[in-house]
C-alpha cells in the first residue's frame, strides 16, 4: 500500500481524489464501471472525504450516542436494541440497493450504525458484566482481523475503492467494528479510568490531530491515517454529547440526552442536505485508467 505522502492530508481532510484502487481487474483497466461478477455496483458507494466528511462524521457519533443512550433508558435496553437493529438493517439494505452514492441513504446508514453500535458496546459491559477493558481489546482484535481479511482479499484498505459488492461488504463490517470500539474506548476513560467526559473529549481532539500531522510531516500512508482518525472520532463525538446530555452530578451539563439529541440531529439534516444538493462529496462517477491501474 504505497502512497504519496503528498496526498495524505488532502485524503485525511481535504478530499482528494483516488491514487488507487488496488488489484485491477479487466473492467477497471478499461475504464468500465465494475459489476463484482454482475452482483455488486459499478459506481463508487461512499463520499469523497473533505472537511464536511469529518464534521458530519463527529456530529453522528455523537448524535448514536445520545440516541442510544434516550432510547435505551426510555424503552429498555431489549426493546431499543431491536429497534436499533430493525434500523440499521433497513438502511443497509437501502445502501446495499443503491446503484451509486447517495447522501441521505449513505449518511443515514452511518448514523444508525452510530447508535447500534453504541447499544452493542453498550450490551456487551452492561447486560454481559465484559469490562471496558476487556471489550477495548476485543474490539481491536476484531477490527484488525477484519482489515486483515479486507487487505488479503481485494489488496486495498482505501475508501475510494469502495465500487463491488464485496468490498462494500467489508467497509461497512468495518465501520461498524470502528463504532463498537470508539464507544468502548470512550466509556474507558470516562468512566473506568474517572477521566470524565469533558477532558475525554478533549484528549480525542488532540489525538485525533495525530494522523493528520503524521500524513503531513512523516508520511504515515492516507489509508492507515483515514481508519485511524475514523475509530477516534467515535469517542471523539461521543464525549462531548455525553457531557452536554449527563447530569450534572456525573460531571456534565444536564441537559438530557433526548434534547441533545434533537439538538444534533437539526445540524446533521442541514449538511447532508447541503450535501445532496450542491455535490460536494460527490465521487468520480467510475475509475479512470490512470487511478485504477495504480496501487493503494
Amino acid at each position: 500500500m504505497t502512497q504519496s505522502s503528498s496526498d495524505a492530508p488532502a485524503r485525511l481532510v481535504g478530499g482528494g481524489r483516488p491514487t488507487g484502487e488496488g488489484r485491477p481487474t479487466g473492467e477497471e483497466r478499461s475504464g468500465a464501471p465494475v459489476t463484482d461478477g454482475g452482483h455488486g455496483p459499478g459506481w463508487s458507494k461512499v463520499p469523497q472525504v473533505t472537511a464536511l466528511f469529518w464534521g458530519v462524521k463527529v456530529l453522528t457519533t455523537g448524535m448514536g450516542e445520545t440516541a442510544s443512550d434516550y432510547l435505551g433508558r426510555t424503552l429498555g435496553p431489549i426493546p431499543a436494541g431491536s429497534l436499533g437493529l430493525a434500523g440499521l438493517v433497513a438502511l443497509l439494505i437501502l445502501q446495499f440497493r443503491a446503484t451509486r452514492y447517495r447522501p441521505w441513504i449513505y449518511w443515514s446508514a452511518i448514523v444508525m450504525v452510530s447508535v447500534f453500535g453504541t447499544m452493542a458496546a453498550d450490551v456487551v459491559h452492561v447486560i454481559a458484566g465484559i469490562p471496558y477493558t476487556v471489550s477495548v481489546i476485543a474490539f481491536s482484535l476484531g477490527l484488525a482481523a477484519l482489515l486483515t481479511a479486507w487487505y488479503a482479499s481485494e489488496g486495498t484498505l482505501s475508501i475510494h475503492s469502495i465500487r463491488t459488492r464485496r468490498r462494500e461488504t467489508f467497509y461497512w463490517a468495518t465501520v461498524l467494528a470502528t463504532f463498537a470500539l470508539g464507544t468502548a474506548v470512550g466509556d474507558l476513560t470516562a468512566g473506568t479510568l474517572g477521566w470524565g467526559y469533558l477532558p475525554s473529549g478533549i484528549l480525542f481532539t488532540a489525538l485525533i490531530a495525530v494522523p493528520a500531522l503524521s500524513g503531513r510531516f512523516l508520511g504515515l500512508n492516507a489509508v492507515a491515517a483515514f481508519w485511524w482518525a475514523y475509530v477516534l472520532t467515535r469517542p471523539l463525538g461521543a464525549s462531548f454529547a455525553d457531557w452536554m446530555g449527563v447530569s450534572t452530578t456525573r460531571g456534565g451539563l444536564g441537559w438530557g440526552t433526548g434534547p441533545v439529541t434533537l439538538a444534533l440531529i437539526a445540524p446533521i439534516v442541514l449538511l447532508v442536505a447541503y450535501l445532496a444538493i450542491s455535490h460536494k462529496d460527490t465521487p468520480a462517477e467510475r475509475p479512470t485508467t490512470a487511478t485504477s491501474t495504480s496501487t493503494a
